[in-house]
């Protein structure tokens, strides 16, 4: 279980200190939880918190009851958090096969490394002794970091909007995927994401907005607000670009 008590991160800038995220108290014990909310309002920033990236200017972060706060992306990476990038990382001279296998902290066989590939929807035979480099296009780096994540089996996963770059992957089979990580590893998934459809799988959404948690609860007493929201924006979007244009 994941506890962040009273979590606060501000940075220095030209104009002074700007606050990122605000006095956060979240607890992640569910299967499925989904932070949204609008550009800008510090889903990335309190995932990367999270995850180690950068450290909180105030406030406590639990993993178990453990205190983690302290520990760097490493120390939190064996502690059992991993973290997916909206933006892969590229590794040149790294084949896919050795990324899996250092994920997985052993040599992993090529028949165990496929079986990874092939839940993401990648051939395995193409891709298993290719470089992790420029040559691959972002979707298929998206897949196979998500493999990565995978074969780490860890008590915590955060996805920073995984379905970015893999629009000819239908969004059932990622879904399947998060289904199958939970079913083998156990653990919770927390998953940052616009999409309706994935919001729809949580047990449990997070809205954050201007850097505060700003509603926390169930798909069915989240959506319909935020469905709303958007229906309103959406149409005052259209209605001020039609002004323009006139």
């Amino acid at each position: 279980m994941l506890e962040l008590k009273n979590v606060s991160f501000g940075v220095e800038g030209e104009n002074g200190h700007k606050d990122i995220l605000k006095h956060i108290n979240l607890t992640v014990d569910e299967r499925f939880v989904a932070i949204t909310g609008p550009n800008g309002g510090g889903k990335s920033s309190l995932a990367k918190i999270i995850a180690g990236i950068w450290q909180p200017t105030e406030g406590q972060i639990l993993l178990d009851g453990e205190d983690i706060t302290a520990l760097s992306i490493t120390e939190r990476a064996k502690a059992g958090i991993s973290f997916a990038f909206q933006q892969p990382v590229r590794f040149k001279g790294i084949t896919v096969h050795d990324l899996l296998s250092l994920a997985g902290g052993k040599p992993l066989s090529v028949s165990e490394a496929c079986s990874y590939l092939s839940e993401v929807g990648l051939c395995a035979k193409d891709y298993i002794d290719r470089e992790v480099n420029a040559s691959l296009s972002g979707g298929e780096l998206k897949r196979i970091e998500i493999a990565t994540v995978m074969v780490r089996g860890t008590k915590l996963s955060v996805f920073d909007e995984p379905e970015a770059g893999i629009d000819l992957w239908s969004f059932n089979n990622l879904i399947k995927v998060f289904e199958n990580m939970h079913q083998k590893e156990g653990g919770s998934i927390l998953i940052i994401s616009h999409q309706e459809r994935i919001l729809n799988i949580a047990d449990k959404i997070v809205v954050v907005a201007n850097g505060e948690i700003a509603d926390v609860g169930t798909p069915e007493t989240i959506l319909p607000s935020l469905l709303s929201a958007s229906s309103v924006c959406s149409a005052l979007t259209d209605k001020l670009a039609g002004g323009a244009a006139r």
